[in-house]
């Protein structure tokens, strides 16, 4: 600790001399030109729009040109971009894990961020089983840009939101125009096509609309077309004497291969793969599966298509409006209403496989020996029955002009939710070729070819009904005068959680859901969070910033099965406390934002797998720096986080582990991103990339450093037609970014795809 404390010094000292350079250089007020784009207005995080540069909190902008030149393969792509950020996007176009500054990644999904759509949560919460908010999310041109803030007022202006808050921002149809574009995969099967049109009405209305389609294999190997579908989104703007108000709508009907772990094997703590397996394009799925038959709520069969893979369905209507009410008074209001289904089918290793004499199930051999190695694939089939919210946010404002010319305001806001939660788990085992090219099922004692039965003893097949409703009062005071800026907020969260859960019997020989083994939930739990920060303008180009927060994360169907939530027992919350202070600073083609923080995080788990209640604490520190160049037409934007974290509380089980860093935590993550243009040519490149860490807390296995290059290149065939180039992966690296803890399956980042692409502006 005391090394850690000697590094974090002298990570501090460096800022501190940092500031007293960029003082006297900024004294000199030069004219900047704003490569982080500081005097953007941010509506993400704060209780009213403010510029980046007078924010008392850690904000991130990406633009919609800079999104789509690096090449995502995922909305969870476009977050490895931001500073700050941990975002795992190793699972395909869902089903990803996602962080900030340290706070840990210990029950998959986004438990600390709250993902949003025009500031409204996508899921109340970030971390349920089989379903994360970054699976209804896709990028194409309807996305304006993007606000990432990472701590500070997260903890009061969102629920479930400790961490912080990434949010994606619809175009509204401000500029009039559109684009059409059509993209086709090199060396893959995929074709999309994109379209986004805004335009006036009329003088005081105008409207927006957009979306994307596409088909194919995707970029890992299936053997057949396992992408298919799209999304529509629009809305439209009224301008009223006082105010606006806006009406819009989003369609997704989407399905996408999921990328599981796969086997591996580990020698000396080294993660090696096994012949014939590359983690980077295996996916397990095949044209040689059968249907998967697996047991819904009502004691029924249902078939399922295992190559079907992530389907997500999504619709929802929205309406919000600003009111200027007169004498100083402004009143918002946001509500979104969605219908959300969908079913997850992903191929899960459950041991990394046996060389051995077997005899082929399926697929052209069919009946035939196979000498080589087999696996226990564990088909994760999960109906996503109902997954739906309501969400409102009223807020009211008040500014007050005083006497010597600073401002008080004050916003008092309500945030009401109800949150469904209808799923049903069912994990079938098969034995299957080991193979990454058409696996085949092998034969088994079933007359259904491959299966095994039930898997993990029968412990997976579970039937979920919950609703979470939530009430969320909060107030936020907001001083400001001259170069000085001063807020302080206090949010109540209120949950209340009812439904049943049921987990599958054997009874007669097969499984079924008694009712007498049904688990009622009725509880309510409430926490208050706050946060506390300030900003200072030394200059037009300098500032300062520092803040304290407290905030919670409730839990949700991750601790059913485990303590009784009848009411009868205490149930536990995760909290995240966190204190930051930063510089912002631009000069010349310079910008710079760097904020030292710190966070304590509190917190308890279940894991249904093992049937193991776990409960650590967690203590990490350390500098984010953000940083942009131009010069003429070359621009190069970055990002470099240090994190020193460690495990500072367990349960008696784990406490061995105190003192370790926390799995999956690297001490460095680091962003690079130049481009240079040159008459119609853009040429630019991305570097992300990940120090080493370890893949368990108990720090038996290691997780390798590695880096990711995406290249780009964008020719103007016309002045309104663009020819370009995207590799995604370019060196086609891999990139570990989860393994399981006895070392037999491991998961990676996908492989190098690489796409060609023509766009139409008009």
């Amino acid at each position: 600790m005391h090394h850690s404390t000697l590094k974090l010094g002298g990570i501090a000292a460096a800022v501190a001399t940092a500031i007293l350079h960029m003082g006297g250089a900024a004294a000199q007020e030069t004219p900047a030109t704003d490569g982080l784009n500081m005097e953007r207005v941010v509506v993400t995080g704060t209780s009213g729009a403010s510029s980046k540069m007078k924010t008392s909190v850690s904000i991130s902008t990406l633009e919609s040109d800079a999104i789509k030149n690096a090449a995502p393969l995922s909305a969870a792509e476009v977050l490895r971009a931001v500073p700050g950020v941990r975002s795992e996007s190793s699972g395909g176009e869902g089903n990803a894990n996602i962080t900030v500054r340290g706070v840990p990644i210990s029950a998959g999904g986004a438990r600390y961020v709250q993902i949003q759509e025009d500031g409204l949560p996508v899921l109340q919460s970030g971390d349920f089983n089989f379903i994360t908010p970054d699976s209804y999310v896709k990028i194409d041109g309807t996305l304006d840009h993007l606000e990432v803030v990472r701590g500070g007022s997260a903890s009061t202006l969102a629920t479930n939101a400790p961490g912080g808050i990434i949010n994606f921002i619809t175009k509204t149809g401000e500029e009039k125009g559109g684009h059409i574009a059509i993209s086709r995969g090199l060396g893959y099967d995929e074709t999309r096509y994109d379209f986004d049109y805004g335009a006036p009405i009329s003088d005081k209305t105008r409207f927006f609309i957009g979306g994307s389609y596409r088909t194919g294999e995707g970029v890992r190997n299936t053997g057949m077309s396992t992408e298919g579908g799209g999304q529509i989104r629009g809305n439209i703007t009224h301008q009223l004497d006082n105010g606006w108000i806006r009406l819009s709508f989003k369609h997704l009907d989407d399905k996408a291969p999921t990328a599981l772990p796969v086997p591996v094997q580990v020698v000396n703590q080294q993660i090696q793969e096994i012949p014939g397996i590359d983690p980077r394009t295996v996916s397990f799925y095949s044209p040689y599966w059968v249907r998967d038959v697996a047991l819904s709520k009502n004691n029924t069969p249902v078939s399922t298509n295992v190559n079907d893979g992530l389907k997500v369905k999504s619709d929802s209507i929205g309406l919000e409006g600003s009111f200027n009410l007169g004498d100083g008074w402004t009143l918002s209001d946001k509500f979104r209403t969605s219908d959300n289904t969908g079913r997850f089918v992903g191929v899960f290793a459950a041991n990394n496989g046996t060389v051995g004499n077997y005899t082929y199930a399926t697929g052209p051999n069919k009946g035939k020996a196979y000498n080589g190695r087999a696996f226990s694939a564990v088909v994760f089939n999960t109906s996503i029955d109902d997954a739906g919210n309501t969400l409102n946010d009223t807020k009211l404002a008040k500014t007050f002009a005083l006497a010597d010319g600073s401002k008080l305001t004050t916003t008092a806001g309500l945030y009401l939710s109800t949150q469904k939660l209808a799923l049903t788990w069912n994990f079938n085992e098969y034995l299957m070729q080991a193979t990454g090219d058409k696996p085949a099922l092998l034969q088994t004692a079933s007359a259904t070819p491959g299966l095994v039965g039930p898997a993990f003893g029968g412990c997976c097949s579970r039937a979920v009904d919950m609703e979470y409703k939530l009430t969320s009062p909060y107030l936020n005071l907001g001083y400001e005068t001259g170069a000085l800026n001063v807020d302080a907020s206090i949010r109540q969260d209120r949950q209340q959680a009812s439904g049943t859960a049921n987990i599958a019997t054997m009874s007669g020989g097969a499984l079924r859901y008694d009712p007498a083994t049904q688990q009622f939930v009725d509880y309510k739990l409430n926490h208050n969070s706050y946060s506390v920060g300030g900003n200072y303008a030394f200059t037009k180009n300098l500032s300062a910033f520092a803040r304290v927060s407290d905030g919670v994360a409730f839990n949700a169907d991750r601790i059913l099965f485990g303590t009784p939530l009848d009411g009868s027992a205490p149930i536990n919350i995760n909290t995240v406390k966190q204190i930051e202070g930063g510089v912002k600073w631009r000069s010349g083609g310079i910008s710079t934002f760097v904020t030292l923080f710190q966070a304590k995080t509190d917190e308890s788990n279940y894991e249904a797998t093992t049937q193991r209640s776990t409960s650590n604490k967690y203590d990490a520190k350390g500098v984010e720096l953000e940083g942009a160049y131009s010069n003429g037409g070359f621009r190069i934007t970055g990002g470099l986080t240090y994190t020193d974290a460690k495990i500072t509380g367990t349960a008696a089980a784990d406490v061995a582990n105190i003192g370790n860093t926390p799995r999956r935590q690297a001490k460095y993550i680091y962003q690079l991103a130049p481009s240079y243009s040159f008459g119609d040519a853009t040429i630019g490149a991305s570097v992300i990339g990940t120090g080493k860490s370890w893949g368990d807390d108990a720090h038996t296995i290691v997780l390798p450093a590695y880096e990711v290059v995406n290249a780009y290149l964008n020719y103007n065939l016309t002045p309104k037609t663009v020819l370009s180039l995207s590799v995604n992966n370019l060196f086609n690296k891999i990139g570990y970014t989860e393994v399981e803890g006895d070392g037999h399956a491991a998961r990676s980042i996908s492989g190098r795809a690489a796409k060609v692409s023509l766009s139409y502006a008009f």
